[in-house]
Parts: C-alpha cells; structure tokens; sequence
C-alpha cells in the first residue's frame, strides 16, 4: 500500500469502511448483483429485500454503493428517479419504527458497580487474578461510559496515552476520531472524579493492574490473565453489557445495548436540571435533534400535565343555576 493509498483509506472510519464492504458484499454475492450497476438494478435489489430490510439498512446500502461508484469513476445510479421513488414507496408500504435502547438507570448502574465490587474482592481472595483483571476492565468500561457519555465505537477508540489525571479535580481523555468529529480533529473530554461509582478510579485502578502503557484502553483478557494488545472488538460489547446486567440481577438484560449507558447518562442529567445546551456540549452532540433522540421527558406520555389540567378544570368556577 502506497502513503497516498494509506492517507485514502484513513479518511474513512474502520466501521464504516467494514459495514460498507459488508453491504457491497451482500448486492453481490447474496443478491447477485453486478457492479457497475444501472438504476433498473439498484430498483430491483430495494425491492427484492424491501420486506425483510429496514428501511434504514436499505438506505445504507444505497450509500455504499454510491461510494463504491464515485470511487471506481463510474456515474452515481442512486441518484436515480427510479431509486429514490422505489425507496418512497417502500418507506410508504414498510413504516419503520425506531428501536432505541433502554437507557441504564443511575441506580442501576450502581447495582452493577456494586456487583462488580463484590466480585473483585472475591476474586483477590480465592487467587483468581484473570477474573480480577475481567472485572476491572468492565467496571471502568462501564463507569466511563456512563459518566462521560460515550458511545461504544469511542471507548474502543480510547488510548491510554491519550489519557491525563487532574489531580483532585478528574481526568481528561482526548480522542483522535469520533462520529461527530468529522474533520478528524480530535476533541478533549474532561471526566470528573467522583464520591462514588467513580469513572476515574475505575480506570486508574484497571490500568495499574493490566499494566498498561500506551495503546489501547480496553482489551480482551484471556483464560490465564494475559491481556491482549488491541482493543476489544465493537461486536463483543452488547454481549459483555449484558452479562453484567445478567450477573447484577438486572430484569430483562436483553433490551439493553451499549447505547444504553449514553442514553441514561443524558436522562439523567436531564431529570437534574442540566439545560439542553449544557448537555450538547458535555456529550459532543452537533444539533438539537441528536439530542433529543437520547432524552425522555421526566413525563413522556403527557400525562401529569393533562392531569393537572383536568384537576384545575374541575376545580374551576361553578355556574349558578337562575331559580
């Protein structure tokens, strides 16, 4: 690979570069599709998997191939009437509902700190140094996800050079990419040091006995305690959530994923008062929009408002029958 081939390749995110290749992928292997393609057979291929896609994934697929296109010098067929009014009715005939995961509750994420705690000084005490190692790192994993608002892809990214203590105050993490940065300039987070279910301790504690120097963050650690020089994969995260919910007495651990910890993080510093804005900036978010999609209202239903205005109706002035 030649530098300009390794400076083309960076500029697009490993995830995303994977889940495009995966895409193409699918149009022709599975679907039997041959690139270049026309819009007759970018058309066809939407329909054909209209009933079993969502309409979000589709629209993926319609992205990686209009890369695939631009890149290989050939003209968009994406762009296409055909395409863009196949997508509209599939979207008119195969409403998609949004999933979202369920945001972890503070006191739930305590549940799990506190479990965790329990089985790290078990583990010290019958010799099991793998086991000590497992719980460190999840419980760093999960404290600075929460705290900090990360996404799953941004913990994985994390560098432990990157990583600087604020004596009495916190630490900072500065991370080189991210989704929201687009221009790869790399941003600096600042984590608190907290009384308890600290983000902070967690990851000194973890990276003291993991020995850690530089690289990444978090990494997989095997049967014997060894632990691995690159980071965990971004498929072994939901899982990892979930067993700790699992082991932590968590009902239903299954509706949970790693977005989990960034939505209860923001419901939660929506419930105590943090402004939109606040918020924007702590977490990174762009626009209001994004935002949004991550916060539920302490009364998403409407119903104490509606409540209350019927209460204050019935309350009101009664009218005085003339005799």
């Amino acid at each position: 690979m030649t530098k300009l081939d390794q400076y083309l390749d960076a500029a697009t995110r490993t995830n995303t570069r994977r889940s495009y290749e995966g895409a193409i992928r699918h149009f022709e292997v599975e679907a039997g599709g041959h690139l270049p393609a026309t819009a007759d057979q970018v058309a066809r291929y939407l329909a054909e998997y209209a009933d079993q896609l969502s309409v979000n994934t589709l629209r993926h697929r319609i992205a990686a191939l209009a890369l695939w296109h631009r890149d290989h010098g050939f003209a968009d067929p994406t762009r296409a009437p055909i395409v863009r009014k196949t997508l509209k009715g599939i979207q008119a005939l195969h409403p998609n509902v949004e999933k979202r995961a369920t945001p972890l509750q503070l006191t739930q994420l305590g549940q799990v700190a506190d479990w965790l705690d329990g089985a790290i000084t078990a583990a010290r005490d019958r010799g099991d140094q793998p086991a000590v190692l497992h719980h460190l790192r999840d419980r760093a994993l999960v404290l600075l996800g929460f705290w900090r608002g990360f996404r799953g892809d941004e913990l994985l990214r994390l560098q432990v050079e990157h990583l600087h203590l604020v004596e009495g105050q916190g630490m900072t993490c500065f991370l080189a990419q991210s989704k929201s940065d687009r221009q790869n300039v790399g941003r600096t987070y600042r984590v608190p040091a907290l009384s308890r279910w600290c983000p902070v301790a967690a990851t000194e504690a973890w990276i003291a006995a993991a020995g850690l120097v530089d690289g990444p963050l978090f990494r997989r650690v095997d049967r014997w305690g060894r632990v691995a020089d690159e980071p965990l994969h971004p498929n072994s995260l939901i899982p990892l959530l979930r067993r700790l919910l699992t082991h932590a007495g968590l009902p239903a651990p299954g509706e949970y994923s790693s977005h989990s910890l960034r939505r209860g993080f923001a419901g939660w510093a929506n419930a105590n008062g943090w402004d939109v804005k606040a918020l924007m900036e702590y977490v990174g978010w762009k626009d209001v929009h994004s935002a949004m999609r991550y916060i539920d209202g302490s009364d998403a239903f409407g119903q104490q408002r509606i409540e209350a205005a019927l209460t204050a109706a019935s309350m009101g002035p009664k009218r005085i029958s003339s005799s």
